[in-house]
């Protein structure tokens, strides 16, 4: 019998405003705890449009890959400091589709890739298939492309792509195929090139661009990507010239943005920032802004969201003091400390990116101390969050976190920050810290996550936050600065300001006024539900992308 996913098929009649069929590629997914397969915020964004495209009934199917060892677990070093450990994962909840493709990489030009399904009702998201080479008759190399998210081999970062973008667009071709086939971020570019070369056109290819940093653009060497196999046969070297930029370097970006009808950037401020960026390359589409989102139902904590919607101050602080409870359980496992539900906690939780600034409380020592010493106005801080495991800056930050902790009673930095300790901390926290470089966050979804639950955010005006924020109203914002000055300085004014703010206005509001704060915390549901929810994101991908 055929099996009922190895072609197009959805357990639901597509809603008709989201009836057109939509391939969606990534190369990560944050879907649920059990499926670790993600490394941050670009995963969580994708799961979450995920679950939302089914609550919609979107026509829409997930393609991804199929992790064997994950991101990485993490653990810790005998004296607390972070461990990275790559583990074996089991997701017996996928089930082979019997599908599977064949592509050329490097001198091999029968490698397999075999399409494994997640279907709708495991964690309510539409249909997806995850590509893996951990194939029976693949060469031991071909086996473990698939073995590690960014792989640190750079030459197993170009397979990667390639399993991703052409092995993805087979199997989407084996389903029936696509009328739009979306790329979120340029991981997966070879299958533009692939399915281009079949006659599909430009004006069913759209684009979302999701990191102003250099290393999240890629760009490789054009001839060495034509020897791998990245473009899905051998371009000849006039085709090669045509898509090199920057001295014979294949941008991953710039081809993707060229290949698109459309493209969009993660917010308002991402998209000024993304056309400035590319502006000056030929042929590239327009970048829209839509927003990234983060899924609801999913996040919100069910008696939080009831005690919202009827403003039941009394209830709403019952649950906090029972969340927060939850998470202190948390602290005391990792770290034998116990923490007082009733003092005021922080958390800064996310990846550990330079550009992130998980430190900056850090950079004024003294102010510091006294902020963590302060008897009349006492505050508990939480930090978490995955360096990249070969991000060696990063990994010595959250060392540094770790032994500043240490003998501290009422600071904390935890491990395993995945979806699980994530919903954790935004239920059991009172303030989220947000302290990125201003135009460095391209959207930053972990505050909206944050407000739905309670959490006040504390936040640099970036990403996503200029189209949220009241100050004061309803989250606490850091005054804009010239971001064109030199790090060391902006980093120096916004910890002074983050100081003046919390000194000032967040910490005093927060014991003295508490009415007020109940307030804000309401406000930020009020502002945050439906504006920042991936209901309202994968409505919007479908009426002005795809």
């Amino acid at each position: 019998m055929e099996h009922i996913y190895s072609k197009w098929y959805h357990p639901y009649e597509p809603a008709k405003a989201y009836s057109k069929r939509v391939a969606y590629f990534s190369m990560e997914f944050g879907i649920d705890q059990s499926f670790n397969i993600y490394s941050g915020g670009l995963g969580f964004l994708a799961g979450s449009h995920m679950r939302s495209g089914f609550e919609l009934k979107q026509n829409m199917i997930g393609i991804g890959m199929l992790w064997k060892y994950g991101y990485y677990d993490q653990a810790r070093n005998e004296d607390q400091t972070l461990k990275t450990e790559f583990n074996e994962k089991h997701f017996n909840f996928l089930e082979d589709t019997g599908i599977e493709v064949e592509i050329k990489l490097h001198d091999n030009p029968h490698v397999k890739v075999r399409a494994y399904v997640l279907k709708p009702e495991i964690f309510g998201t539409v249909p997806m298939y995850f590509l893996t080479t951990d194939v029976d008759g693949n060469d031991h190399l071909s086996r473990t492309i698939t073995n590690h998210l960014y792989d640190k081999n750079q030459v197993t970062r170009v397979s990667q792509s390639i399993v991703l973008g052409i092995g993805g667009a087979k199997v989407v071709e084996a389903l029936g195929g696509a009328e739009t086939y979306h790329l979120n971020e340029g991981h997966a570019l070879p299958a533009f090139y692939y399915l281009r070369d079949r006659g599909v056109s430009k004006h069913q290819m759209v684009f979302t661009t999701h990191t102003p940093e250099k290393a999240g653009n890629e760009e490789r060497d054009a001839w060495h990507l034509n020897r791998c196999g990245f473009f899905g046969r051998q371009l000849s070297n006039e085709e090669l010239e045509k898509e090199m930029v920057n001295g014979g370097m294949i941008n991953y970006t710039v081809s993707a943005l060229r290949m698109s009808k459309k493209a969009n950037g993660v917010s308002k401020l991402h998209a000024k920032v993304a056309n400035a960026m590319w502006k000056d390359y030929s042929g590239i589409s327009e970048i829209i802004p839509i927003t990234n989102a983060q899924n609801q139902k999913f996040w919100q904590d069910e008696i939080i969201k009831e005690a919202w919607i009827s403003k039941n101050r009394k209830a709403y602080k019952e649950r906090k003091l029972a969340l927060k409870q939850e998470l202190f359980k948390e602290v005391k496992k990792q770290t034998g400390k116990v923490f007082d539900t009733n003092v005021l906690t922080f958390v800064w939780a996310r990846r550990f990116a330079a550009y992130k600034r998980a430190d900056l409380l850090l950079h004024d020592f003294d102010r510091f101390k006294r902020l963590i010493t302060n008897s009349k106005y006492p505050v508990q801080i939480i930090w978490a969050g995955k360096p990249y495991p070969y991000d060696y800056g990063a990994i010595d930050v959250f060392n540094h976190l770790v032994h500043q902790c240490k003998n501290e009673p009422n600071l904390a930095v935890l491990i395993g920050y995945e979806i699980d300790l994530s919903k954790r901390l935004k239920c059991g926290s009172d303030i989220w810290l947000n302290t990125p470089r201003i135009t460095r966050e391209a959207s930053g979804t972990s505050g909206m996550t944050a407000a739905m639950n309670g959490s006040v955010n504390v936040s640099t005006n970036d990403g996503w936050i200029p189209e949220f924020e009241k100050d004061g109203e309803n989250c606490f914002v850091l005054p804009p600065l010239d971001h064109n000055l030199p790090t060391w300085d902006q980093d120096k004014i916004d910890t002074n300001n983050l100081y003046n703010i919390l000194e000032q206005n967040v910490i005093p509001t927060y014991y003295d006024n508490p009415d007020k704060w109940q307030d804000i915390v309401f406000k930020a549901m009020d502002d945050v539900i439906p504006d920042f929810t991936t209901q309202r994101m994968a409505d919007e991908y479908y009426k002005k992308l795809f």
